[in-house]
């Protein structure tokens, strides 16, 4: 079972500095990125145009994991915590949203037992429910805390908790789980064989981590390595105002190693998608990338003009922006208009010119010991 209160546990911790923004030791000023250690404008091949039905291969130890180029997140399903879920208001547009990203193909989840203390889990079993699956990609994660039985459990913990995610989720096994952050208990190779173990028994096809740095990372690799599973997934916040992980190497050593870069927070909790503005600030709970809105205009006024010059949502500019760099982009939706901006980021590409633009106003972003390692 999932921990009561776990949903207000991760949002007190991301309050007091789990968030690069946010608590006493972390700067709420924007730093621009220094354009000597960016990465190439377009790091996803030129001839390369991912719509909705094109795919990325997610390796696994005996089944490799087809997924497409947008992730949908779905913490604010079920979570009260940080998005204040009603059922009776927002299961239906959910509802409406996973119709339209059906229809296209966009079935691809992510996941975990802390949003909504496992509510988020239950959501996306009633959405699967009249589907094969093989219609549908879910991944969720392992967190260590604040369940205290992971210490006694040691390596058998990533399988317990899988387990009963698997009983709310209604499936027999995951397509990926993660490590939802680097602040366990046990070392390394404790939590390596015990996502090897989730492997061996059938229970998830692939494994990775979230937030990690590349140290950990490669080790975490390495673990797994000694148990023929390969590191698939690396999972890091990562949007026009966080390219952290692309400035320090991260995503170029997820690159070279086979490790897909998953980017959370891809419009940094609505902050890119044109819904807030100076005068319509977001929920103080929307922790990620938090800079007041006035601080974002630079950012935020180059999306908009490529955005009307191509005629799409400003959204789909941000989102479209991280698949150029390599990054495969995870994005709340929650109604059937957040659906359709959403999907409008496929199908074509901005040009390295319009990339520089935005470049030349984007933020590197912060990390913290306490989370955000990556």
């Amino acid at each position: 079972m999932s921990v009561a209160g776990s949903q207000y546990v991760l949002q007190t911790g991301l309050a007091s500095g789990m968030s690069a923004t946010e608590g006493p030791m972390h700067s709420p000023h924007p730093n621009p990125v220094d354009p000597k250690m960016s990465e190439p404008s377009h790091v996803l091949p030129d001839d390369i145009i991912p719509d909705s039905r094109a795919r990325i291969t997610v390796r696994g130890k005996t089944h490799d994991v087809q997924v497409p180029y947008l992730c949908i997140g779905a913490w604010s399903w079920g979570d009260k915590a940080t998005w204040k879920y009603d059922a009776e208001r927002d299961l239906p547009r959910i509802r409406a949203a996973w119709n339209k990203l059906r229809q296209v193909g966009l079935t691809f989840v992510d996941t975990a037992p802390a949003y909504g203390d496992g509510d988020s889990e239950r959501i996306c079993g009633q959405l699967f429910k009249d589907m094969r699956r093989e219609e549908f990609i879910i991944q969720t994660k392992w967190m260590s805390w604040p369940d205290p039985t992971n210490v006694f459990l040691q390596s058998h913990g990533p399988e317990n908790k899988l387990r009963s995610s698997l009983e709310r989720l209604g499936v027999e096994y995951v397509d990926i789980y993660l490590i939802h952050g680097p602040s366990h208990l046990s070392t390394i190779s404790t939590v390596a064989q015990g996502l090897a173990n989730c492997v061996n028994q059938g229970l998830a096809r692939a494994v990775g981590v979230a937030n990690y740095d590349k140290e950990d990372m490669i080790k975490m690799a390495e673990e797994l390595e000694k148990h023929g599973v390969p590191l698939a997934v690396n999972q890091c916040e990562y949007s026009v105002i966080r390219r952290l992980p692309e400035v320090q190497g991260l995503i170029r050593e997820c690159r070279n190693r086979g490790i897909v870069f998953q980017g959370y927070a891809g419009l940094a909790e609505g902050r890119l998608s044109g819904k807030y503005s100076r005068f319509n600030e977001p929920p103080r709970t929307y922790r990620f990338s938090s800079y007041p809105m006035h601080m974002l205009e630079p950012t935020l006024n180059v999306l908009h003009r490529i955005a009307e010059e191509r005629r799409v949502p400003v959204a789909a500019v941000a989102l479209n922006f991280s698949i150029n760099k390599g990054v495969l982009p995870l994005v709340g939706i929650r109604s059937g208009d957040q659906a359709e901006q959403d999907m409008q980021a496929l199908g074509w590409r901005l040009t390295e010119d319009e990339m520089r633009r935005i470049e030349a106003v984007s933020i590197e972003g912060h990390n913290t010991v306490l989370w955000q390692h990556g």
